[in-house]
């Protein structure tokens, strides 16, 4: 079951801008994902305290960020609304795409219609119940 789904404009800060000297930018990134987290949360919705897996596209127009580095501050930002801790997160899914490049969306939703609607670099985050653990060989 999907959770909660937002769209955050980018692009995003690395995770390495702390090791940079940059951690005031890394802080407000968090902070900037934080603020349009709680824009899409409902009331009525719960925070999750089990498993969930954490969807993260970066539909990018000019520089693209290796996608490992983005995880970490999105995880941190919306800790305490769509999950208690991060370490409930057991499966990640982080993609990137050029917007001027080829790509197919199936089931688009109104959400992600949204960040396509805004005509700027933005990331689409889900999350959604982690399915029953196994391992795929």
């Amino acid at each position: 079951m999907t959770r909660f789904k937002l769209i955050v404009d980018g692009p995003p800060v690395s995770q390495q801008a702390r090791n940079r000297g940059k951690g005031n930018r890394l802080e407000a990134w968090k902070m900037t994902v934080r603020q349009e987290a709680e824009k899409y949360w409902s009331l009525e919705q719960k925070t999750a305290t089990g498993l969930v897996v954490l969807q993260i596209t970066y539909f990018y127009d000019s520089v693209e960020i290796d996608v490992d580095n983005i995880v970490k501050p999105i995880q941190d930002a919306i800790k305490g609304l769509a999950y208690v801790d991060d370490k409930q997160v057991s499966d990640l899914l982080v993609r990137k795409r050029d917007l001027s490049g080829k790509f197919r969306i199936e089931n688009m939703t109104s959400t992600l219609t949204e960040g396509f609607v805004r005509g700027n670099e933005f990331l689409h985050i889900v999350v959604i119940d982690a399915p029953v653990q196994g391992v795929i060989t």
